[in-house]
């Protein structure tokens, strides 16, 4: 599995990493053996790279991700954990510096470490963003000095947000950034901020290569936030990739990989072969390459739709 150099934090990750959501039992039961069986054989394949959120089932994904990975026996070095912070199942959204700080311990008990490599504020535009400049970040940068979580990171759905806090916090005080849904066969919109965010040092990870199922064969879930128009091209493309006998979930997941500049593309596994399958597809990449008469195709029934997003987040004020 290739590496690859996440922003200026010094850490070398997987060009995959695994999402831990569904290990909360999110997307449905995951037995516990099943667990252990996927984180086992992502680290078996050179997986290093591991994302949960005290959010994912009400703490049973940070719960389970620590349990599988004492379970497989580990060196902490060899791993690069990130959790979360802000966003809770039952509490809802709480930035403050108080909540945030008891949150980290909170996590490191669940997971059953020292200290987590990440620790992110979870989706930001749920509060005033003027709320995290001043108060979340400085009270992460308190964590980070304690030596409970080596580096700090924000994620959220709109582009904007990173931009607002990244001019207004000192240099060096945010160390990466999670998006999601913004670099995809769909929706490109992240390339934009690269520059930007290299410009100030910033490592970047997306996730939802298929975003959160538009690009599947199963489609997305009922609750899924996208406009209808954006989900029938995404139908219209899954169908094609069907009737040529190819799997748009794999194009996409390609698609995904296929940029440098982000250095981690996190997907949603719980089980061993849905590992095996990620891993396949980005193998296949590095050796042949993608299916570039598909993937032109596919990008032709999306254009009309291209970018198209949804709204997420509170009104700024």
């Amino acid at each position: 599995m290739e590496l690859r150099e996440l922003g200026g934090t010094g850490l070398s990750v997987s060009a995959v990493g695994f999402g831990a959501s569904p290990l909360g039992n999110v997307f449905g039961d995951v037995p516990r053996d099943t667990a252990r069986a996927a984180v086992r054989r992502a680290l078996d394949v050179g997986i290093n790279f591991f994302d949960t959120s005290p959010y994912y089932g009400d703490t049973v994904s940070e719960s389970v991700l620590g349990d599988c990975l004492r379970h497989a026996a580990v060196p902490r070095d060899r791993v690069v954990v990130a959790t979360k912070c802000g966003r809770y199942k039952d509490e809802g959204f709480d930035f403050s510096a108080a909540r945030v700080t008891r949150s980290i311990d909170e996590s490191l008990a669940r997971l059953g470490l020292d200290y987590v490599d990440i620790l992110h504020a979870h989706d930001i535009e749920f509060t005033q963003l003027d709320q995290i400049v001043n108060e979340t970040i400085p009270a992460l940068k308190k964590i980070k000095e304690s030596g409970k979580a080596r580096f700090i990171g924000i994620t959220g759905l709109p582009l904007s947000i990173y931009q607002y806090v990244l001019d207004r916090v000192p240099p060096g005080s945010v160390d990466v950034i999670l998006s999601y849904c913004h670099f995809g066969i769909n929706d490109t919109s992240l390339v934009d901020l690269l520059p930007y965010l290299k410009s100030k040092g910033v490592g970047v990870i997306t996730a939802s290569p298929l975003a959160m199922g538009l690009l599947t064969d199963n489609g997305p879930p009922d609750w899924h936030p996208a406009p209808e128009q954006l989900k029938s091209a995404c139908r219209a493309a899954a169908e094609h990739c069907s009737k040529k006998g190819k799997s748009i979930t794999k194009l996409a997941m390609q698609y995904s990989l296929m940029n440098n500049e982000i250095s981690t593309v996190l997907v949603g596994m719980n089980s061993s072969k849905q590992v095996e399958e990620n891993v396949a597809a980005a193998l296949e990449l590095s050796t042949s390459g993608i299916d570039e008469e598909l993937l032109h195709e596919v990008e032709a029934i999306l254009e009309p739709v291209k970018n198209l997003t949804w709204p997420s987040g509170i009104q700024q004020a």
